[in-house]
């Protein structure tokens, strides 16, 4: 291993400035459509016959982002951190231009895809490069100033978007991008560009493609809708595609003299622990995500905005939960703030799974920051756990898999929420007949009510197994 560094090292506070203010506008893009899809139908000339397809310019987005990660992580490891997030930044900046002149449906859906590839490169990054610059007894505040940031970006994404929308175009949103990246690339050149391990080795590009085929097959299978034609056809048929895509990795990887990463990384005691809570605490997150603002918007009759705001409540309280769990992690370890988020979270869910249709303020806000807080404290630790059971050059591909298995977690569960909850509601609505339903519409509240109390129940049931792994956790604490 040779270190490519050609400058002085940049201070800390410098470095997370920068980072922050790259991985800011990445995360920001995956919601920041959200409020002005319509227009951008409109600018595409769309008809609403095709929303299911408009989808896929949320799910391109989220889909690159993911699939990404564990290659770009190793690339970066490899050829050196500051060189590959430099790198992604541009590719992140091209599918912006690409998104801005999109005439067409399939152009949008490709050019956020490019995006993706580069803001989902730049997050595993970005905390590879905190393990290079800051030392084992600050690094938890460090990772929690990114967790924070990254949170930030997804929590103002909508807000943001939609002002763009309305005061100026919502091709804006994507040229916006530009300035901001190109201020971020000359401070990145000035001072941080060649920070990080160059390993001599080679990257299993390969293998990175199986495992991203994988990944995408995976997806795709998990968000079909089954209720069209050939549906359960083609969920067969991406399901064994992915299998078979994941076993020829595996095989791939142990055979590999040089891998995309170890799979002797799982048995680490700290990583497999921190890797499994991630999963689960994504797929309980998704649950309060999506239950919430349709809970509101459907049986409470309230706006759509309304259902935005009470999310925004729980969302708001994430980046603060990451702050402080990255200075109790200093404190206390890794164990401590990950189990105090994760019971935070399960009061929150509990909580929220008693909610009647005239719950209210304060009750309402102290649920919903309760639960935010929660999987804000488990951020830091879980990543600096990670961070630091590896070896200096596999920073970067540890980084990607710790943020991925959020992201799965978070696609399983809500494949997962969509196909029970439907078979669930099916068995509470058994006593009633389509024509009770028709007349009366009031009868189909309460079931429904009943509906998503479960669905918070399971959020709570998600969050305690989560508790599980997280006891695993060892060590993290620092001499006082």
């Amino acid at each position: 291993m040779r270190l490519s560094r050609r400058r002085p090292a940049p201070s800390v506070r410098l470095a997370l400035i920068i980072l922050c203010v790259g991985i800011f506008f990445a995360a920001l893009d995956q919601t920041v459509i959200y409020g002005s899809l319509a227009d951008i139908m409109v600018a595409l000339r769309l008809p609403v016959t095709r929303l299911d397809q408009v989808a896929w310019v949320v799910i391109g987005y989220l889909l690159g982002y993911a699939v990404v990660m564990p290659l770009m992580g190793r690339i970066s490891d490899v050829y050196g951190h500051g060189r590959i997030y430099a790198f992604s930044l541009l590719i992140f900046m091209a599918g912006s231009v690409l998104a801005a002149m999109a005439s067409s449906l399939y152009w949008m859906v490709g050019a956020r895809v490019i995006q993706a590839i580069g803001g989902g490169a730049m997050v595993p990054v970005a905390m590879a490069i905190v393990g290079d610059l800051v030392p084992a007894e600050r690094r938890s505040v460090a990772l929690g100033i990114i967790g924070a940031t990254i949170e930030a970006g997804g929590v103002l994404g909508p807000f943001y978007g939609a002002v763009i929308a309305q005061y100026l175009d919502w091709r804006w949103i994507f040229w916006i991008n530009l300035p901001v990246g190109f201020l971020v690339l000359l401070l990145f050149y000035f001072f941080m560009l060649g920070i990080g391990p160059r390993a001599p080795a080679r990257v299993d590009y390969l293998g990175g493609l199986l495992l991203a085929a994988g990944l995408t097959f995976l997806s795709l299978a998990l968000s079909r809708q089954l209720d069209q034609p050939g549906s359960y056809l083609y969920l067969a048929l991406f399901f064994l595609v992915a299998l078979s895509a994941f076993a020829l990795f595996f095989l791939r990887e142990k055979r590999a003299s040089e891998p995309l990463f170890r799979l002797s990384l799982f048995r680490l005691p700290n990583f497999s622990a921190a890797n499994l809570t991630h999963f689960l605490v994504g797929g309980a997150l998704i649950i309060a995500m999506v239950t919430i603002p349709l809970m509101t918007d459907t049986i409470m009759g309230k706006p759509p905005l309304e259902g935005g705001l009470r999310l925004m409540r729980l969302t708001a309280a994430i980046p603060i939960g990451a702050l402080a769990g990255g200075f109790i992690c200093r404190r206390t370890g890794y164990r401590f703030p990950t189990a105090l988020g994760l019971a935070l979270s399960s009061l929150g869910f509990f909580l929220m799974s008693r909610w009647g249709l005239d719950i209210a303020d304060p009750a309402m806000t102290f649920h919903l920051v309760t639960c935010g807080f929660g999987f804000g404290l488990v951020i830091a630790p879980v990543n600096t756990a990670v961070l630091n059971s590896v070896r200096e050059v596999e920073r970067g591909v540890a980084s990607a898999l710790i943020t991925l298995m959020r992201l799965i977690g978070m696609i399983i569960g809500l494949s997962a929420l969509s196909s029970w909850g439907m078979g669930h509601f099916h068995v509470l609505t058994a006593g009633l007949s389509l024509q009770e339903i028709i007349s009366s519409p009031e009868v189909i509240i309460q079931p429904v009510l009943a509906l998503f109390q479960d669905f918070f129940l399971v959020g709570f049931g998600i969050s305690l197994v989560a508790l599980l792994p997280a006891m695993w956790l060892r060590g993290g604490a620092q001499p006082r």
